[in-house]
Protein backbone atom coordinates (compact mmCIF):
# COMPACT_ATOMS: atom_id res chain seq x y z
CA UNK A 1 0.00 0.00 0.00
CA UNK A 2 1.42 2.90 -1.40
CA UNK A 3 1.03 6.56 -0.92
CA UNK A 4 1.68 9.67 -3.01
CA UNK A 5 4.86 10.60 -0.57
CA UNK A 6 5.67 6.22 -0.03
CA UNK A 7 5.72 6.97 4.21
CA UNK A 8 2.80 4.40 3.67
CA UNK A 9 3.84 2.03 2.27
CA UNK A 10 6.66 1.51 4.22
CA UNK A 11 4.73 1.72 7.57
CA UNK A 12 2.36 -0.78 6.04
CA UNK A 13 5.25 -2.93 5.35
CA UNK A 14 7.10 -3.28 8.22
CA UNK A 15 3.52 -3.81 10.04
CA UNK A 16 3.09 -7.21 8.55
CA UNK A 17 6.65 -7.97 8.00
CA UNK A 18 5.66 -9.25 4.26
CA UNK A 19 8.44 -10.92 2.73
CA UNK A 20 7.54 -10.06 -0.74
CA UNK A 21 7.96 -6.28 -0.31
CA UNK A 22 9.90 -4.75 -2.86
CA UNK A 23 12.59 -1.82 -1.85
CA UNK A 24 12.89 0.59 -4.49
CA UNK A 25 16.42 3.25 -4.35
CA UNK A 26 15.46 6.89 -5.12
CA UNK A 27 18.97 7.51 -6.30
CA UNK A 28 19.19 5.18 -9.14
CA UNK A 29 15.59 4.31 -9.93
CA UNK A 30 16.18 0.65 -9.75
CA UNK A 31 13.63 -1.76 -7.67
CA UNK A 32 14.92 -5.11 -6.13
CA UNK A 33 13.15 -8.02 -4.70
CA UNK A 34 14.06 -9.23 -0.90
CA UNK A 35 17.66 -10.86 -0.71
CA UNK A 36 19.31 -8.61 -3.42
CA UNK A 37 22.35 -8.05 -3.04
CA UNK A 38 21.99 -4.03 -3.47
CA UNK A 39 22.55 -2.09 -0.05
CA UNK A 40 21.43 1.13 -0.51
CA UNK A 41 21.40 3.68 2.10
CA UNK A 42 17.79 3.24 3.97
CA UNK A 43 17.21 6.90 3.41
CA UNK A 44 17.17 6.72 -0.13
CA UNK A 45 14.90 3.42 -0.25
CA UNK A 46 11.07 3.24 -0.71
CA UNK A 47 9.06 0.10 -0.27
CA UNK A 48 6.42 -1.03 -2.14
CA UNK A 49 4.11 -4.38 -2.24
CA UNK A 50 3.77 -4.87 -5.32
CA UNK A 51 5.72 -4.56 -7.87
CA UNK A 52 3.71 -2.37 -10.34
CA UNK A 53 3.33 -0.17 -7.76
CA UNK A 54 7.19 0.70 -8.37
CA UNK A 55 6.60 0.73 -11.59
CA UNK A 56 3.97 3.16 -11.49
CA UNK A 57 6.13 5.50 -9.44
CA UNK A 58 8.67 4.94 -12.44
CA UNK A 59 11.49 2.41 -10.82
CA UNK A 60 12.75 0.16 -13.26
CA UNK A 61 13.06 -3.37 -12.00
CA UNK A 62 17.17 -4.72 -10.82
CA UNK A 63 19.21 -6.37 -13.37
CA UNK A 64 20.55 -8.89 -10.40
CA UNK A 65 18.12 -9.86 -8.78
CA UNK A 66 14.95 -9.70 -11.49
CA UNK A 67 12.02 -9.34 -9.52
CA UNK A 68 10.10 -9.98 -12.48
CA UNK A 69 10.45 -13.65 -11.67
CA UNK A 70 8.38 -13.28 -8.45
CA UNK A 71 4.81 -13.56 -9.33
CA UNK A 72 4.00 -10.70 -6.87
CA UNK A 73 0.84 -11.62 -4.31
CA UNK A 74 -2.13 -9.46 -3.30
CA UNK A 75 -1.62 -9.06 0.46
CA UNK A 76 -4.39 -10.79 3.00
CA UNK A 77 -5.64 -7.69 4.54
CA UNK A 78 -6.91 -5.71 1.43
CA UNK A 79 -10.89 -5.25 1.00
CA UNK A 80 -12.76 -8.09 -0.56
CA UNK A 81 -14.12 -5.46 -3.31
CA UNK A 82 -10.03 -5.22 -4.08
CA UNK A 83 -9.00 -9.17 -3.93
CA UNK A 84 -12.69 -9.38 -6.30
CA UNK A 85 -11.50 -6.90 -8.81
CA UNK A 86 -7.83 -8.07 -8.67
CA UNK A 87 -9.29 -11.97 -9.74
CA UNK A 88 -11.20 -10.25 -12.74
CA UNK A 89 -8.00 -8.89 -14.41
CA UNK A 90 -6.29 -11.67 -13.72
CA UNK A 91 -9.18 -13.55 -15.75
CA UNK A 92 -8.74 -11.85 -19.03
CA UNK A 93 -11.30 -8.34 -18.50
CA UNK A 94 -8.56 -5.92 -19.75
CA UNK A 95 -7.97 -7.57 -22.35
CA UNK A 96 -10.62 -6.59 -24.55
CA UNK A 97 -12.41 -4.62 -22.05
CA UNK A 98 -11.63 -1.47 -19.69
CA UNK A 99 -11.75 -0.17 -16.35
CA UNK A 100 -15.38 0.10 -16.26
CA UNK A 101 -15.71 -3.13 -17.15
CA UNK A 102 -14.22 -4.56 -14.49
CA UNK A 103 -15.68 -1.97 -11.98
CA UNK A 104 -19.08 -2.37 -13.00
CA UNK A 105 -18.82 -6.49 -12.45
CA UNK A 106 -18.28 -5.48 -8.54
CA UNK A 107 -20.92 -3.08 -7.98
CA UNK A 108 -18.52 0.12 -8.55
CA UNK A 109 -18.01 3.08 -10.83
CA UNK A 110 -14.71 3.14 -12.48
CA UNK A 111 -13.17 6.27 -10.58
CA UNK A 112 -13.99 4.32 -6.97
CA UNK A 113 -12.12 1.29 -8.28
CA UNK A 114 -9.21 3.20 -9.31
CA UNK A 115 -9.42 4.97 -5.79
CA UNK A 116 -9.17 1.78 -4.13
CA UNK A 117 -6.89 0.28 -6.46
CA UNK A 118 -4.46 3.46 -5.47
CA UNK A 119 -5.37 3.54 -1.52
CA UNK A 120 -4.54 -0.45 -1.29
CA UNK A 121 -2.62 -1.28 -4.03
CA UNK A 122 -0.48 1.52 -5.26
CA UNK A 123 -1.08 1.57 -8.97
CA UNK A 124 -4.49 1.98 -11.14
CA UNK A 125 -6.36 -1.41 -12.62
CA UNK A 126 -4.46 -1.08 -16.05
CA UNK A 127 -1.12 -0.39 -14.57
CA UNK A 128 -1.82 -3.30 -12.38
CA UNK A 129 -2.47 -5.46 -15.64
CA UNK A 130 -0.04 -3.93 -17.65
CA UNK A 131 2.64 -4.33 -15.40
CA UNK A 132 1.44 -8.44 -15.05
CA UNK A 133 1.55 -9.25 -18.84
CA UNK A 134 5.05 -7.75 -18.81
CA UNK A 135 6.60 -9.66 -16.10
CA UNK A 136 5.04 -12.54 -17.76
CA UNK A 137 6.41 -11.98 -21.23
CA UNK A 138 9.86 -11.36 -19.61
CA UNK A 139 9.72 -14.66 -17.81
CA UNK A 140 8.78 -16.32 -20.99
CA UNK A 141 11.60 -14.47 -22.82
CA UNK A 142 13.80 -16.24 -20.13
CA UNK A 143 12.65 -19.46 -20.37
CA UNK A 144 11.38 -20.65 -23.22
CA UNK A 145 12.41 -20.64 -27.22
CA UNK A 146 8.97 -19.00 -28.11
CA UNK A 147 9.12 -16.58 -31.40
CA UNK A 148 9.02 -13.19 -29.78
CA UNK A 149 5.56 -12.42 -31.78
CA UNK A 150 4.13 -15.64 -30.11
CA UNK A 151 5.66 -14.37 -26.52
CA UNK A 152 3.78 -11.02 -27.11
CA UNK A 153 0.14 -12.75 -27.53
CA UNK A 154 0.67 -15.34 -25.17
CA UNK A 155 0.97 -12.61 -22.33
CA UNK A 156 -2.21 -11.09 -23.30
CA UNK A 157 -0.60 -8.05 -25.37
CA UNK A 158 -3.12 -7.36 -28.28
CA UNK A 159 -0.46 -6.26 -30.69
CA UNK A 160 3.14 -6.25 -31.15
CA UNK A 161 3.28 -2.52 -30.87
CA UNK A 162 1.89 -2.47 -27.33
CA UNK A 163 4.05 -5.05 -26.24
CA UNK A 164 6.98 -3.62 -27.66
CA UNK A 165 6.18 -0.06 -26.17
CA UNK A 166 5.28 -1.80 -22.85
CA UNK A 167 8.86 -3.34 -22.21
CA UNK A 168 10.30 -0.49 -23.17
CA UNK A 169 8.54 1.57 -20.58
CA UNK A 170 9.12 -1.90 -17.89
CA UNK A 171 12.25 -2.77 -18.82
CA UNK A 172 14.03 -0.10 -20.98
CA UNK A 173 14.98 -2.56 -23.50
CA UNK A 174 13.37 -4.30 -26.87
CA UNK A 175 12.01 -7.84 -26.24
CA UNK A 176 14.83 -8.72 -28.35
CA UNK A 177 17.17 -7.40 -26.42
CA UNK A 178 15.84 -8.98 -23.26
CA UNK A 179 16.02 -11.84 -24.99
CA UNK A 180 19.51 -11.91 -25.46
CA UNK A 181 20.43 -10.95 -21.72
CA UNK A 182 18.84 -14.31 -20.78
CA UNK A 183 21.45 -16.27 -18.31
CA UNK A 184 22.72 -19.95 -19.53
CA UNK A 185 20.22 -21.29 -16.59
CA UNK A 186 16.95 -19.89 -17.70
CA UNK A 187 15.85 -21.93 -20.46
CA UNK A 188 13.52 -24.52 -19.28
CA UNK A 189 13.48 -27.79 -21.69
CA UNK A 190 10.66 -30.59 -21.65
CA UNK A 191 10.32 -33.45 -23.71
CA UNK A 192 6.37 -32.07 -24.80
CA UNK A 193 4.58 -29.05 -23.59
CA UNK A 194 5.63 -26.18 -22.61
CA UNK A 195 7.17 -25.84 -19.15
CA UNK A 196 6.56 -22.56 -17.01
CA UNK A 197 7.39 -21.96 -13.31
CA UNK A 198 4.79 -20.89 -11.10
CA UNK A 199 6.44 -19.06 -8.60
CA UNK A 200 5.96 -18.67 -4.79
CA UNK A 201 6.97 -17.14 -1.86
CA UNK A 202 8.40 -19.86 0.50
CA UNK A 203 7.26 -21.58 2.41
CA UNK A 204 4.84 -23.77 0.58
CA UNK A 205 3.11 -27.12 1.26
CA UNK A 206 2.50 -28.67 -2.07
CA UNK A 207 1.94 -32.00 -0.15
CA UNK A 208 -0.84 -30.27 1.96
CA UNK A 209 -2.24 -28.92 -1.64
CA UNK A 210 -2.20 -32.17 -3.35
CA UNK A 211 -4.30 -33.88 -0.71
CA UNK A 212 -6.93 -31.20 -1.40
CA UNK A 213 -7.20 -31.65 -4.72
CA UNK A 214 -7.04 -34.96 -4.60
CA UNK A 215 -10.27 -35.16 -2.07
CA UNK A 216 -12.27 -33.26 -4.55
CA UNK A 217 -10.60 -34.47 -7.97
CA UNK A 218 -13.09 -35.07 -11.03
CA UNK A 219 -13.40 -38.12 -12.56
CA UNK A 220 -11.78 -38.01 -16.01
CA UNK A 221 -10.67 -34.44 -15.88
CA UNK A 222 -8.38 -34.03 -12.47
CA UNK A 223 -5.67 -36.90 -11.45
CA UNK A 224 -3.47 -36.39 -8.55
CA UNK A 225 -0.51 -39.27 -8.85
CA UNK A 226 2.53 -39.14 -6.55
CA UNK A 227 3.65 -35.70 -6.52
CA UNK A 228 2.05 -34.17 -9.53
CA UNK A 229 -1.73 -33.12 -10.38
CA UNK A 230 -2.74 -33.38 -14.15
CA UNK A 231 -6.16 -31.97 -15.56
CA UNK A 232 -8.25 -31.26 -18.61
CA UNK A 233 -8.94 -28.08 -19.79
CA UNK A 234 -10.21 -26.14 -22.92
CA UNK A 235 -8.76 -23.20 -24.59
CA UNK A 236 -12.23 -21.62 -26.69
CA UNK A 237 -13.11 -25.53 -27.50
CA UNK A 238 -9.73 -26.72 -28.11
CA UNK A 239 -8.62 -29.14 -25.69
CA UNK A 240 -5.62 -29.02 -23.23
CA UNK A 241 -3.65 -30.43 -20.59
CA UNK A 242 -1.98 -29.48 -18.03
CA UNK A 243 0.81 -31.14 -15.81
CA UNK A 244 2.05 -29.75 -12.64
CA UNK A 245 4.50 -31.02 -10.03
CA UNK A 246 7.50 -29.80 -7.77
CA UNK A 247 10.20 -27.48 -9.39
CA UNK A 248 12.28 -25.64 -6.92
CA UNK A 249 12.78 -24.12 -3.87
CA UNK A 250 10.46 -21.04 -4.91
CA UNK A 251 8.38 -22.66 -7.45
CA UNK A 252 6.22 -25.67 -8.78
CA UNK A 253 6.84 -26.74 -12.61
CA UNK A 254 3.83 -26.24 -15.03
CA UNK A 255 4.15 -28.37 -18.18
CA UNK A 256 1.32 -27.17 -20.65
CA UNK A 257 0.29 -28.79 -23.65
CA UNK A 258 -1.91 -26.25 -25.25
CA UNK A 259 -3.65 -25.90 -28.96
CA UNK A 260 -2.09 -22.63 -29.19
CA UNK A 261 -0.08 -20.23 -27.19
CA UNK A 262 -2.32 -17.03 -27.36
CA UNK A 263 -3.66 -16.19 -24.30
CA UNK A 264 -1.44 -18.65 -21.91
CA UNK A 265 -0.82 -15.74 -19.53
CA UNK A 266 -4.48 -16.27 -18.12
CA UNK A 267 -3.79 -20.33 -17.96
CA UNK A 268 -0.85 -19.90 -15.95
CA UNK A 269 -2.84 -17.65 -13.95
CA UNK A 270 -5.69 -19.68 -13.44
CA UNK A 271 -3.65 -22.29 -12.60
CA UNK A 272 -1.67 -20.24 -10.33
CA UNK A 273 -4.59 -19.12 -7.93
CA UNK A 274 -5.99 -23.11 -8.31
CA UNK A 275 -3.23 -23.77 -6.54
CA UNK A 276 -3.55 -21.39 -4.18
CA UNK A 277 -0.55 -19.13 -4.96
CA UNK A 278 -2.18 -15.51 -6.10
CA UNK A 279 -2.65 -14.55 -2.01
CA UNK A 280 0.36 -13.79 0.45
CA UNK A 281 -1.03 -15.39 3.84
CA UNK A 282 0.96 -13.36 6.36
CA UNK A 283 -1.39 -11.23 7.95
CA UNK A 284 -3.61 -14.21 8.32
CA UNK A 285 -1.07 -16.74 9.62
CA UNK A 286 -0.14 -14.18 11.98
CA UNK A 287 -3.60 -13.94 13.66
CA UNK A 288 -4.58 -17.47 13.51
CA UNK A 289 -1.52 -18.45 15.34
CA UNK A 290 -2.22 -16.71 18.53
CA UNK A 291 -5.27 -19.12 18.57
CA UNK A 292 -4.59 -22.50 20.61
CA UNK A 293 -7.70 -24.78 18.78
CA UNK A 294 -5.37 -24.08 15.49
CA UNK A 295 -1.73 -24.30 17.14
CA UNK A 296 0.62 -25.12 16.05
CA UNK A 297 -0.70 -23.99 11.84
CA UNK A 298 1.54 -26.61 9.44
CA UNK A 299 4.00 -23.85 7.54
CA UNK A 300 2.97 -23.38 3.93
CA UNK A 301 -0.33 -24.13 3.28
CA UNK A 302 -2.63 -22.36 1.07
CA UNK A 303 -6.08 -22.18 0.54
CA UNK A 304 -6.76 -23.99 -2.82
CA UNK A 305 -8.73 -22.24 -5.40
CA UNK A 306 -10.49 -23.36 -8.36
CA UNK A 307 -10.12 -23.40 -11.94
CA UNK A 308 -13.33 -21.98 -13.12
CA UNK A 309 -16.37 -21.29 -10.97
CA UNK A 310 -19.32 -23.36 -13.00
CA UNK A 311 -17.28 -26.54 -12.45
CA UNK A 312 -16.57 -25.49 -8.73
CA UNK A 313 -20.10 -25.12 -8.14
CA UNK A 314 -21.20 -27.91 -9.48
CA UNK A 315 -18.91 -29.96 -7.34
CA UNK A 316 -19.68 -28.40 -4.26
CA UNK A 317 -23.77 -28.75 -4.91
CA UNK A 318 -23.95 -32.32 -6.81
CA UNK A 319 -23.58 -35.34 -5.52
CA UNK A 320 -20.10 -36.87 -7.09
CA UNK A 321 -21.70 -39.89 -9.37
CA UNK A 322 -24.05 -37.04 -11.11
CA UNK A 323 -21.22 -34.87 -11.46
CA UNK A 324 -19.19 -38.10 -13.37
CA UNK A 325 -22.27 -38.39 -15.38
CA UNK A 326 -22.02 -35.02 -16.75
CA UNK A 327 -18.64 -34.94 -17.77
CA UNK A 328 -19.33 -38.08 -20.18
CA UNK A 329 -22.81 -36.48 -20.94
CA UNK A 330 -21.55 -33.32 -22.14
CA UNK A 331 -17.69 -32.74 -21.54
CA UNK A 332 -15.60 -32.16 -24.73
CA UNK A 333 -14.20 -35.88 -25.00
CA UNK A 334 -9.87 -35.93 -25.05
CA UNK A 335 -9.07 -39.02 -26.07
CA UNK A 336 -5.63 -41.08 -25.60
CA UNK A 337 -4.71 -39.17 -22.59
CA UNK A 338 -3.09 -41.05 -19.46
CA UNK A 339 -3.97 -40.99 -16.04
CA UNK A 340 -7.81 -41.93 -16.36
CA UNK A 341 -7.98 -38.34 -18.21
CA UNK A 342 -10.65 -38.65 -20.77
CA UNK A 343 -12.43 -35.26 -20.87
CA UNK A 344 -12.76 -31.51 -20.19
CA UNK A 345 -15.47 -30.21 -17.69
CA UNK A 346 -18.65 -29.02 -19.72
CA UNK A 347 -19.00 -25.01 -20.25
CA UNK A 348 -21.67 -23.41 -18.24
CA UNK A 349 -23.52 -22.89 -21.84
CA UNK A 350 -23.87 -26.23 -22.91
CA UNK A 351 -25.72 -26.72 -19.48
CA UNK A 352 -28.32 -23.79 -19.06
CA UNK A 353 -31.20 -25.65 -20.22
CA UNK A 354 -30.34 -28.74 -18.01
CA UNK A 355 -32.90 -29.10 -15.12
CA UNK A 356 -32.19 -28.78 -10.95
CA UNK A 357 -29.48 -27.08 -9.44
CA UNK A 358 -27.47 -28.18 -12.33
CA UNK A 359 -29.35 -25.50 -14.76
CA UNK A 360 -29.70 -22.90 -12.06
CA UNK A 361 -25.96 -23.21 -11.47
CA UNK A 362 -25.14 -22.72 -15.20
CA UNK A 363 -27.49 -19.89 -15.49
CA UNK A 364 -25.85 -18.04 -12.47
CA UNK A 365 -22.50 -18.33 -14.08
CA UNK A 366 -23.61 -17.28 -17.37
CA UNK A 367 -24.93 -14.17 -15.56
CA UNK A 368 -22.15 -13.32 -13.58
CA UNK A 369 -23.72 -14.45 -9.92
CA UNK A 370 -20.34 -16.06 -8.57
CA UNK A 371 -18.62 -12.89 -8.31
CA UNK A 372 -19.51 -12.76 -5.08
CA UNK A 373 -21.54 -16.19 -4.59
CA UNK A 374 -22.10 -16.00 -0.89
CA UNK A 375 -25.29 -13.69 -1.62
CA UNK A 376 -26.23 -14.12 -5.51
CA UNK A 377 -26.81 -18.29 -4.70
CA UNK A 378 -30.21 -18.43 -2.90
CA UNK A 379 -31.47 -21.88 -4.24
CA UNK A 380 -28.14 -23.25 -2.44
CA UNK A 381 -27.60 -24.26 1.72
CA UNK A 382 -26.01 -21.95 3.15
CA UNK A 383 -22.50 -24.75 3.43
CA UNK A 384 -22.87 -25.35 -0.40
CA UNK A 385 -22.36 -21.22 -0.96
CA UNK A 386 -19.79 -21.08 1.43
CA UNK A 387 -18.02 -24.05 -0.14
CA UNK A 388 -17.87 -22.87 -3.38
CA UNK A 389 -17.21 -19.37 -1.82
CA UNK A 390 -14.17 -20.86 -0.33
CA UNK A 391 -12.61 -21.71 -3.62
CA UNK A 392 -13.66 -18.89 -5.38
CA UNK A 393 -11.15 -16.86 -3.31
CA UNK A 394 -13.64 -15.34 -0.83
CA UNK A 395 -11.56 -15.24 2.49
CA UNK A 396 -13.71 -15.57 5.10
CA UNK A 397 -15.79 -18.21 4.02
CA UNK A 398 -16.23 -21.49 5.42
CA UNK A 399 -18.53 -24.56 5.38
CA UNK A 400 -18.18 -25.74 8.42
CA UNK A 401 -20.44 -24.41 11.20
CA UNK A 402 -19.79 -22.46 14.14
CA UNK A 403 -16.22 -21.53 13.47
CA UNK A 404 -15.15 -18.61 16.26
CA UNK A 405 -15.28 -14.97 15.22
CA UNK A 406 -12.24 -14.45 16.31
CA UNK A 407 -10.89 -16.20 13.40
CA UNK A 408 -12.78 -13.57 11.21
CA UNK A 409 -12.18 -12.32 8.31
CA UNK A 410 -9.85 -15.35 7.34
CA UNK A 411 -12.13 -18.70 8.38
CA UNK A 412 -11.39 -19.73 5.10
CA UNK A 413 -7.51 -20.49 5.72
CA UNK A 414 -8.44 -21.98 9.35
CA UNK A 415 -11.22 -23.87 7.57
CA UNK A 416 -8.28 -25.51 5.16
CA UNK A 417 -6.23 -26.38 8.65
CA UNK A 418 -8.99 -27.68 10.50
CA UNK A 419 -9.44 -29.89 7.55
CA UNK A 420 -5.86 -31.04 6.81
CA UNK A 421 -5.47 -31.52 10.56
CA UNK A 422 -9.07 -34.46 10.42
CA UNK A 423 -10.77 -31.50 12.77
CA UNK A 424 -13.05 -30.51 9.99
CA UNK A 425 -14.20 -33.86 8.23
Amino acid sequence: MVSENGRRGVATARHHDRVTTYSAVRTTGIYCRPGCGAKPLAENVRTFELAAAAEAEGYRACLRCRPYRVAGTVADDAPELVCRAVRIILDGTLDAGDESTVAARVGLSARHLRRLFHDHLGVTPDQFARSRRAHFARRLLDDSDLPIADVAFASGFGSLRQFNRAMREVFRYAPGELRDRRRRGDRLTADGGLPLRLSFTPPYDWTATLTLLADRAVSGVESVEGDVYRRTITLDGAPGLLEIGPGGPDHLLLHAHLPYWEGVIHVVERASRLLGLDIDHTTAVAHLSRDDTLRPLRPGVRVPGAWGPFETAVQAAVDPERVGDLVRAHGTPIPGLPHGLTHAFPAAEALTDEPGTVGELARAVVAGALDDPLSSLPFLDRATRHRIALRLGVRDASPLPDLPEAWRPWRSLATVHLLLSGAGR
